[in-house]
């Protein structure tokens, strides 16, 4: 039995609470094994809209399962996207609440900023030729369902692919005077190294990201708007915080960001 409209709005309803009680609930395919991606893309779309209602506005997209790791981690085979809106941003430097969170883990990233609309399959020159500056960035992943483990593809979509918040470097370069695909990442916790990668282990190169991420676009009629953030996904596995944490990201050209955690 396919799901209906009515469905995919009950379903982002139940995520959406599940996120703002910060509680957990069970994956969806547990009570509903039909669940496909075109669902999950639509209840994720469906909790946006939610969100918009209440004033806040999408400044982006995330990638995720971009790395390796990240799929290993999650024992998932695939990437997929997620929304990100203005709410969802920590500045660099700044402080992140764990109140009102479930899970919440941090990952390295890169991020571009788009100067012109993306449509439909790109090449890697057409990605890099619309993509104004890359800036290091790190993402705060939180799901809303248990174990944050071992759930499928369209759970994980559904739940707006596992988004909490980000933050951006403030060294914003032209993409074409980076290495992009051989930068060195270094995420420390508490003065300590806890992850390290070259940016390669994103996508193979981050900008392809931004190519996958046209292509998953494409497939639900829609296009990457310019003036968007696209975070490319992560180049490690994810590092649980905890209060007092003090994470610093160090990028090759990209320079340092860093972030708070309290209570």
């Amino acid at each position: 039995m396919s799901m209906t409209e009515r469905n995919h709005q009950e379903l982002a309803r139940l995520l959406d609470e599940a996120r703002l009680g910060a509680r957990e609930v069970s994956p969806l395919t547990r009570a509903h094994a039909e669940l496909s991606l075109p669902d999950a893309y639509a209840i994720q779309a469906e909790g946006i809209r939610l969100r918009t209602a209440r004033g806040e506005r999408v400044v982006g997209l995330k990638m995720g399962l971009t790395s390796e790791a990240k799929r290993k981690q999650m024992n998932l085979d695939s990437p997929v996207y997620g929304v990100l809106t203005d709410r969802m941003q920590v500045p660099a430097g700044g402080v992140f609440k764990l109140q009102g969170t479930i899970h919440p883990k941090i990952e390295p990233e890169i991020a571009f900023r788009t100067a012109r609309a993306l449509r439909g399959r790109i090449t890697r020159e057409e990605a890099l030729d619309a993509c104004a500056s890359a800036m290091a960035a790190m993402e705060i992943l939180d799901s809303r369902y248990t174990d944050f483990k071992y759930f499928s593809l369209p759970d994980v979509v559904a739940d707006n692919s596992s988004s909490s918040m980000f933050v951006l470097g403030a060294t914003e370069r032209p993409p074409r005077e980076l290495d992009l695909a051989r930068l060195n990442m270094s995420m420390e916790v508490n003065g300590a190294q806890v992850q390290s990668a070259l940016s390669s282990a994103i996508s193979g190169d981050p900008i392809l990201s931004v190519v996958q991420l046209c292509e998953l676009l494409a497939e639900r009629g829609e296009s990457l708007p310019a003036g968007s953030i696209v975070l490319a996904g992560a180049a490690t596995a994810a590092h649980m915080l905890q209060p007092g944490d003090q994470v610093r990201l160090t990028v090759d050209g990209l320079g340092t960001l860093s972030v708070s955690v309290a209570q």
